[in-house]
């Protein structure tokens, strides 16, 4: 029967067996490192009598060792998120052990946060008594990309309002809600800020260099001596090939350094870099679709480094104190 079949149809049903097999393959792997990880999660002791602590933190990748620390279960603690190997959960730790070291989690302080979507950062800040500016792109823009779909926009405060994080009458005091598109900062938020942030929003602006610009300009926004704190991808495998001019773009080491001289050269302060992406079995484990990034349904993942295309990225935080 086979011998009646042409050539090429022979070909694309070897392909498709291959193809097929090299599927079941991946899922394999996968499953291997989620059960890794639930082991790891499981095995983990976690102190109760946490508090906050300085690490002198870098500008810096993420790492299995970061998700094993007693700074990043506190802040876990804090958030009332279980300890995952998430890389998600990561740059939420991150974004607030840098406001810790910098001694911004005080009543009184100023924040803006760019592209907040759903996260529980607005929360958790207001239960400082921090005036929080929360931003996202408008709805009729998020609806046009896909992120209200993904529940990656946040269209009202009440989206992204966490009563277990925070009261309500904190909550209304101290966070509103305003349209901004990151790659237009308008004037009206310059020069008010004791520190911003964005938790993985900047590598979706175009390209490499409209995430770049973003970095710098968001420093405009901040007093002197404010401090400016980034989450975004890093393609920590290719020194030069990587995606960019796409929805989403992928930041090479060396557009850290481009855009840590430029800042430095102009007197802002940038935290050490450090591209040491760990050495640890989940930093070599390369997670693939299908991702679920939903920050409370993640407890079943590990997702500290995961392959967009064909390329193998994390996140990245980068610290810029503005010049005085």
């Amino acid at each position: 029967m086979l011998d009646k079949i042409p050539q090429t149809v022979k070909a694309i049903l070897n392909l498709l067996r291959l193809l097929k097999k090299a599927d079941a393959i991946s899922l394999n792997i996968k499953t291997f490192g989620y059960e890794y990880a639930r082991t790891l999660r499981e095995q983990l002791t976690i102190p109760s009598n946490l508090s906050p602590q300085k690490i002198n933190l870098q500008s810096k990748a993420c790492q299995q060792n970061d998700i094993e620390s007693h700074w990043f279960f506190y802040w876990c603690q804090e958030m009332k998120i279980p300890v995952t190997y998430h890389r998600k959960l990561w740059e939420f730790c991150y974004i607030l052990q840098a406001l810790y070291e910098y001694d911004l989690l005080t009543p009184g302080r100023k924040g803006l946060g760019f592209g907040c979507g759903e996260e529980p950062l607005p929360s958790i800040l207001a239960a400082y008594d921090i005036a929080i500016t929360a931003t996202d792109l408008d709805p009729t823009a998020s609806a046009a990309q896909g992120w209200i779909e993904t529940k990656q926009n946040m269209s009202s405060l009440e989206k992204i309002f966490r009563p277990e994080l925070c009261t309500k009458e904190l909550f209304t005091k101290n966070v509103t809600l305003k349209y901004v598109d990151m790659n237009a900062i308008p004037a009206c938020l310059e020069g008010k800020y004791d520190f911003c942030w964005s938790a993985c929003a900047l590598e979706h602006l175009g390209s490499i260099k409209n995430g770049l610009l973003f970095i710098e300009n968001s420093l405009k926004t901040l007093v002197p001596g404010g401090i400016s704190i980034q989450t975004t991808e890093f393609n920590y495998l290719e020194e030069e090939k990587t995606i960019d001019n796409k929805e989403t773009v992928l930041f090479r080491k060396k557009d850290f350094e481009q855009i840590a001289k430029k800042l430095t050269a102009a007197g802002h302060q940038v935290a050490p870099l450090n591209f040491n992406i760990g050495s640890c079995v989940l930093d070599k484990f390369i997670d693939i679709p299908p991702y679920y990034s939903r920050v409370h349904d993640i407890a079943q993942e590990a997702h500290l480094k995961l392959l967009v295309d064909r390329f193998a990225s994390t996140s990245f935080g980068m610290i810029v104190k503005k010049a005085v």
